[in-house]
């Protein structure tokens, strides 16, 4: 091959590759839940048309199998029918999972390669404002 021509390709190579803005992670932090947006920096919010957000950081349903007994456990007013008693629960079942953001959450992001879609993968910290049964 051509010296010269060789050259003038890794030249315009070199060049493609350094104007590439190449994925990243970034760390930002949760502004508004609904809808979504993420402060990267002081002047930089990214709102959610531009996120796309991993089961890790948003609600949804799933399906699991469950195969157990429930608890004894008593009801009503005293009656016979009403004594304490367990009955199986078995099957496929839906369930919900709360895993969306809150407002203060510290979240990791990577940005798409040569795009300005943004992954939010996961939160750094444990989940806010949990408001289940904690026995």
């Amino acid at each position: 091959m051509n010296g010269k021509l060789y050259q003038t390709l890794q030249a315009a190579i070199n060049q493609t590759v350094n104007n590439m803005q190449m994925g990243d992670y970034i760390l930002g932090t949760v502004e508004t839940v609904n809808p979504v947006s993420i402060r990267i920096s002081q002047r930089d919010l990214i709102t959610s048309e531009f996120l796309l957000f991993t089961d890790a950081v948003r609600d949804f349903d799933v399906d699991i199998e469950v195969n157990h007994t429930t608890e004894n456990r008593a009801g009503g007013g005293g009656d016979a029918e009403f004594a304490s008693h367990n009955h199986d629960y078995k099957g496929r079942k839906k369930i919900r999972v709360y895993n969306g953001l809150h407002p203060g959450e510290v979240v990791i992001l990577i940005r798409q390669q040569g795009a300005q879609q943004y992954v939010v993968l996961s939160r750094i910290s444990n989940h806010t404002n949990l408001s289940g049964q904690w026995g």
